[in-house]
């Protein structure tokens, strides 16, 4: 790696799900129950079917609930609330990260396709409060989610993001490609790489990845 790839960086962006914290953790197990058992009453539908829809929409929209809102104009709202109430107890501080997060220069961000309520609660297990500029979720992205590029503009713009000088950090290589696009550096985070052309820079351990970006 080299940091001259990032010597023009100012702007420093991160996914929250799998990116602050490690896989490992499975917090989208409990999510991903809580979507299901969503999707059965909202649909009336039995567990296998609303299984099927939930991995058919996160395929076709990039979450479940985009597909919920343009097939069935399910109110967000009450999902985002009921899917993100898990338990976190299992998370943990992560000095070594935070350390390397806030020697960042210039700003830091984290944009996720979950709630902001539920970033602020994460962030907070992670020990990472207080270290972003900016905490957005998909509700400020109009409930538009990543992969869409509507989603980063609208977001970026929120944030006055200057993609030319920005980062991203995601663990969802389709999650990069429109940061790509614009032209910022983008750093797969991921327990294995998956080369492609819009992705920049692969890393298993992104406190590792921040601390080589910073020494001197």
């Amino acid at each position: 790696m080299s940091t001259h790839d990032f010597s023009q960086v100012t702007d420093w962006v991160f996914d929250l799900d799998n990116t602050l914290y490690p896989p490992s953790a499975r917090l989208f197990d409990q999510i991903e129950v809580k979507m299901t058992d969503f999707v059965m009453r909202a649909l009336g539908v039995d567990r296998a079917h609303a299984d099927h829809l939930r991995g058919h929409y996160w395929q076709l929209y990039g979450t479940t609930l985009a597909g919920l809102m343009h097939e069935h104009d399910v109110d967000p709202a009450p999902y985002l609330t009921e899917v993100h109430e898990i338990s976190l107890d299992h998370l943990t501080p992560d000095p070594a990260l935070r350390a390397g997060i806030a020697a960042l220069p210039g700003r830091r961000i984290v944009f996720t396709n979950g709630s902001a309520p539920y970033a602020n609660r994460v962030l907070a297990a992670r020990g990472l409060s207080g270290l972003f500029d900016g905490i957005y979720g998909v509700e400020h992205a109009e409930f538009h989610p990543k992969p869409s590029a509507r989603a980063f503009d609208t977001v970026f713009a929120k944030a006055g993001i200057s993609p030319a000088s920005g980062a991203m950090f995601e663990d969802d290589p389709r999650n990069l490609r429109h940061p790509h696009a614009l032209g910022m550096r983008t750093v797969h985070v991921a327990p294995a790489p998956e080369p492609a052309d819009h992705i920049h820079h692969h890393t298993d351990d992104l406190a590792v990845f921040l601390a080589g970006l910073t020494q001197k």
